[in-house]
């Protein structure tokens, strides 16, 4: 597996690629299952965006050696028009994405 931070084109590819694996796990932080239910949003939410969405900035390092936040986002399904914002930290090694919080991009 590639060594992070990605670009945000690979990144891209790469948490697409994460989210789409039937083995992978989704997990969720309180504070993104609490972001969930304050946005009437849906975990089928999440994993649209994380399928289909795109990367557009710098990861962010956060406190654990190698790992990093990425921020993606596009419209799911269950939102009208507006485009969400999913903040997610990738283990590529566990096949795992932990969703850090979700949030309204108009709103962020």
């Amino acid at each position: 597996m590639g060594e992070q931070p990605w670009a945000p084109a690979d990144a891209t590819d790469r948490l697409r690629a994460l989210a789409r694996d039937p083995d992978c796990e989704l997990a969720l932080s309180s504070h993104a299952r609490d972001r969930l239910g304050q946005r009437d949003l849906t975990t089928a939410d999440v994993l649209w965006v994380l399928k289909t969405g795109f990367v557009t900035s710098p990861p962010q390092q956060v406190r654990s050696v190698g790992r990093f936040r990425y921020r993606i986002d596009g419209p799911a399904p269950n939102t009208g028009r507006r485009s969400i914002r999913v903040v997610v930290i990738p283990d590529e090694d566990r096949c795992m994405l932990f969703v850090v919080t979700v949030m309204w991009i108009d709103e962020g």
